[in-house]
């Protein structure tokens, strides 16, 4: 066995045991990538509402909750390399959509670009949420700010718990993890017209202070499938909101291969 098929169980959350629907047969699966900081339980939620017609597949990277003791990836491409290669191995013949948000649009995006240069599954669409097009590069260095700093970040996005991070043991078990994720993000550049053949959906919020709707409306030059852009109420995390109307998109995007 391939060390990407011993890997795709460490790397792909299913929530099968936990759904009161039955399990998707020939259906349609839906891949989400989390943001920074984020983890595959994220998705749980979404999980539940696109039952029974779509199955989430959760990426885990590592660095978090279960995956907490091994090493976390701070590049972008190479959390793309190792998705593409656990999804290849495992569900070579399959039919996806990915959804990514924030930073993982990012690594949705350049997963994408590695499964259609390839033999393997077939991506069908990308949701891109809550994440500035790759061509649109603003120097950022919040990976370098100290303890303080890069809690005022996550504090501004709104993404967690005030109380969670005025817990020092709390700051000392994520702030690592998270720190690597932003300079993963801070430190990508896409390659000069990278593009997907597949549509790209892309959600804001109206309100992110990190993405303006021209930010948004650039990911129309990286596909030459469709584009849509949708602007919902909220800020970056709008999706929590704004969850059965994220949820609503999603299914009638991707109602004819339903």
């Amino acid at each position: 066995m391939t060390s990407a098929a011993l890997d795709y169980d460490a790397w792909i959350r299913t929530f099968d045991a936990a759904m009161e629907k039955g399990p998707v047969v020939d259906g349609l699966r839906l891949v989400c990538f989390p943001h920074a900081g984020g983890s595959a339980s994220f998705y749980f939620p979404y999980a539940k509402l696109l039952r029974p017609e779509i199955e989430v597949l959760a990426v885990q990277y590592p660095g978090r909750q279960d995956r907490r003791g091994e090493p976390c990836l701070d590049r972008i491409a190479t959390l793309a390399d190792r998705a593409a290669e656990v999804l290849r191995v495992r569900r070579p013949d399959e039919r996806l959509a990915f959804f990514g948000h924030s930073m993982g649009a990012a690594v949705a995006f350049e997963t994408a670009r590695r499964l259609e240069r390839g033999p393997g599954p077939r991506v069908l669409r990308l949701f891109a949420s809550g994440r500035r097009a790759p061509s649109v590069f603003r120097p950022e260095f919040v990976h370098r700010k100290d303890d303080d700093g890069l809690v005022a970040e996550l504090q501004a996005l709104s993404g967690t718990d005030p109380a969670l991070l005025a817990d020092p043991e709390v700051r000392a078990l994520v702030l690592p993890t998270i720190r690597s994720d932003y300079r993963a993000i801070e430190s990508y550049r896409c390659e000069p017209g990278a593009s997907v053949a597949c549509p790209v959906t892309v959600l804001i919020g109206d309100a992110d202070p990190r993405v303006s709707v021209a930010d948004a409306r650039a990911w129309e030059g990286h596909t030459s499938g469709g584009f849509d852009l949708r602007v919902l109420p909220g800020g970056h995390f709008y999706l929590e909101e704004q969850r059965d109307v994220v949820v609503a998109g999603i299914r009638a995007a991707l109602r004819e291969h339903l």
